[in-house]
């Protein structure tokens, strides 16, 4: 009998990712003297697009966020402006996908607020929002915006709600009341006709957001397992949609593990992994539009490293010797022109994002105008229920100005009062007068 002698080798499969490596920029390229947050929400406290770095800072007397442009790196002056119109700490900040100076934001102090950030950054401390929402009857721990409708906002709350804004009006014109605890993250679809939320009750729910109806819940069972060692603490999910390829970051640790999706098996194919010995506080993401191509750039973090107050951009990099423009790595992709309004995604329309090239570039979106104008809070009725129904003062400072406002209404009170007491008496007067005179004699 013969026996044939067989070499085991390990078997790659075929992909044009299978290289792609994470680039740390140069020290000069970084953003340096940072303030940023301490607290402990489950969140990113970071937001990027294609003109601005915004992030999340400790601060004094509420909760502020830096917005920096993005060519101004190196270090930041302990006393650049901020936005700081929050009366308690900011949990979440999103930039408008379809207006690049617009950003979201949410606090512990109940609402949610919508920044217009001048052409250049700021130059002095902003406070007044472009629109103020109040709805939630506890802090607001997450806001996205939709992906493919203008001025349509989700916020999610510790009131386990989350509210669907129209900021054309300024108001929540759905509320979405499934979950039994804090919703801990909200994602769309591509064309944004779904969402799906994660939940502390570890429930995993797709929703049709306009009507509020939980479609699935506790997927059953999942196509595969992947055990992943040598990471603390949470675990954040990436994928990008034109590389098929999903980036796992370990918030506590430095490391970054990217695999590519496929539709057959074993569908999660390992590809690499970014190392790090500085801990990851979040992480932001550039769009897709603010890439450098020239450069075979297909994804960019940027990295909060909090001990050393600094913002860190990670480039993931196809290795290419070409310099002519490489089609197959850059599909058409989502633009920043929006696919709806918000009447029609309401009224029930879906639409895809539309598509732009990124070898031709993007062009700039035109200024905004809100319809709305800020508000203050009063009534929010969404389906029937007025959202702010007994809400309590959320800070000091609004319970001093309702103590001051109760004290205004008191007086009022106390004079009208006074007024209708004189009034009794001079009626009083008249009665007796006309009592008194010789005709009832």
């Amino acid at each position: 009998m013969t026996v044939t002698k067989m070499s085991w080798r390990p078997q790659y499969r075929s992909s044009k990712f299978r290289n792609v490596y994470g680039k740390v920029a140069n020290r000069e390229h970084c953003f340096d003297g940072i303030p940023i947050t301490k607290n402990v929400h489950d969140n990113h406290f970071c937001a990027v697009n294609a003109k601005f770095l915004a992030i999340v800072t400790e601060s004094a007397g509420g909760g502020s966020f830096l917005v920096i442009p993005l060519e101004q790196t190196g270090r930041i002056e302990p006393n650049y402006p901020k936005v700081c119109g929050h009366q308690g700490n900011v949990l979440d900040i999103k930039w408008n996908p379809f207006i690049e100076n617009i950003i979201a934001s949410c606090s512990e102090d109940t609402s949610v607020r919508i920044w217009e950030i001048p052409e250049g950054g700021l130059k002095q401390n902003m406070t007044e929002a472009v629109l103020e929402l109040f709805g939630h009857s506890r802090r607001v721990g997450l806001v996205e915006w939709h992906p493919t409708t203008n001025n349509i906002l989700f916020s999610a709350g510790y009131d386990y709600k989350v509210l669907i804004w129209n900021l054309d009006i300024g108001e929540p014109v759905k509320m979405i009341d499934c979950h039994t605890d804090v919703i801990l993250c909200m994602s769309f679809n591509t064309d944004g006709s779904l969402l799906s939320t994660t939940c502390k009750d570890k429930k995993l729910r797709v929703i049709e957001p306009r009507s509020g109806k939980v479609l699935q819940e506790d997927l059953a069972m999942p196509l595969i397992e992947e055990e992943i060692d040598g990471l603390s603490g949470l675990l954040f999910p990436f994928y990008d949609a034109d590389t098929h390829m999903l980036y796992l970051a370990g918030k506590g640790d430095g490391n970054i593990r990217y695999y590519e999706i496929s539709t057959e098996k074993p569908y999660l194919n390992y590809l690499m992994e970014f190392r790090s010995p500085a801990p990851q506080k979040g992480l932001g993401v550039m769009p897709k539009y603010g890439l450098d191509v020239s450069a075979c750039e297909v994804f960019r973090f940027y990295k909060l490293v909090t001990l050393k107050g600094l913002i860190e951009p990670i480039s993931m990099i196809v290795p290419r010797r070409s310099e002519t423009y490489q089609e197959d790595i850059y599909p058409m992709t989502p633009g920043i022109e929006p696919a709806l309004t918000p009447d029609e995604w309401l009224s029930g329309m879906n639409r895809d994002p539309v598509l732009m090239s990124l070898k031709e570039g993007y062009k700039k979106a035109s200024k905004v105008v809100f319809k709305a104008p800020i508000r203050e809070k009063k009534s929010v009725v969404v389906n029937g229920i007025d959202l702010l129904e007994n809400v309590p003062p959320r800070t000091e400072n609004e319970l001093l100005r309702m103590f001051f406002r109760q004290q205004d209404e008191i007086r009022r009170l106390k004079d009208e009062l006074s007024q209708k007491d004189i009034r009794i008496r001079q009626l009083q007067l008249e009665l007796k007068n006309l009592r008194n005179s010789p005709k009832n004699n």
